[in-house]
């Protein structure tokens, strides 16, 4: 798809991703509109439909309600209701208003518990996802549902990807709402300016995750948005894991943290494992992750601790 002189709605577009969404399709000088969550609030029907009214050739829906596994815990009916009723209600304005194509993002959560590593596409069917994450997980699968269901009845060009964790710069560091790498640089530099010797990390650091820099996932939702056409989903992350002990320890020594990790073992662990195979997206649109785990990793704490 030809991106040139098409008009473009990304929702979600002021949050972390979405905010480098926008600059990777500006640097192509294409025309944008990126409406704020609190004049359309799109789990409303009607503000689904008011998006509409202007002529958009084209959607990417990045609007999502998330958080880390204490926020998952605490809302999953709220998470569950938002996540579908947005995607769902967007598609079927976007369809019915003859937008060209339709780019949703789904989540590595949306996988089973115990899915092989690495994770493949076919297998995303092949059970329950991991419990504390299952209602956010499912709504978002929902949408791979009615893409497909849409692109079989109507000819409607929705595409479906899978991304891992993202991190880096602008992240959410709010501890109601953070992610694992956003939370534990905020343990260690919060440590450090009270002068505590320890730390507490959820778990038992066990458990894995593979981590994707924000500024690569961006440019792999633009080159999807450019190349990719089919119904199947796609993985985008960098094809690696870290266990969560190695990652806290990357992030202790490159803060030059010397204190104690106490695991609270008490605390989930969440999905055992994740990793994911990228061999489909470097085959259908050419992504490959550019940035170095250590390099990510730096620069996001850099960047948390210049505007703490």
């Amino acid at each position: 798809m030809n991106l040139k002189n098409k008009k473009i709605l990304v929702t979600g577009g002021n949050g972390f991703l979405g905010s480098f969404v926008i600059k990777q399709l500006e640097k192509l000088s294409l025309r944008v509109t990126a409406p704020r969550s609190n004049d359309f609030n799109l789990t409303k029907q009607e503000n689904c439909a008011r998006l509409f009214m202007y002529d958009y050739d084209l959607v990417i829906h990045l609007a999502g309600n998330v958080g880390g596994i204490g926020y998952n815990l605490k809302n999953p009916g709220t998470l569950f209701f938002d996540n579908l009723v947005m995607g769902v209600s967007l598609m079927e304005e976007a369809r019915q208003a003859g937008v060209e194509k339709f780019v949703t993002i789904g989540t590595v959560c949306s996988y089973p518990k115990h899915t092989p590593v690495p994770f493949k596409e076919e297998d995303f069917w092949n059970g329950y996802p991991e419990e504390t994450n299952a209602p956010y997980g499912l709504a978002k699968k929902m949408l791979l549902v009615q893409s497909q269901a849409y692109r079989q009845q109507y000819g409607f060009n929705a595409i479906y990807l899978v991304p891992v964790n993202l991190y880096g710069p602008g992240d959410h560091f709010e501890p109601e709402k953070s992610h694992v790498i956003p939370a534990l640089i905020k343990k260690v530099a919060d440590a450090q300016e009270k002068g505590q010797n320890f730390i507490e990390v959820w778990g038992t650091g066990n458990a894995s995750r593979e981590f994707l820099y924000v500024e690569d996932a961006a440019e792999a939702i633009v080159l999807a948005t450019q190349h990719y056409n089919k119904a199947e989903p796609v993985n985008v992350g960098a094809g690696f894991e870290v266990t969560i002990r190695h990652l806290i320890e990357d992030i202790c020594r490159i803060m030059k943290f010397e204190g104690e990790i106490r695991w609270d073992a008490t605390k989930p662990d969440g999905q055992p494992r994740r990793c994911l195979d990228t061999s489909r997206a470097e085959k259908e649109f050419g992504f490959k992750a550019k940035t170095p785990y250590h390099e990510g990793l730096k620069k996001t704490i850099l960047w948390y601790l210049q505007n703490r």
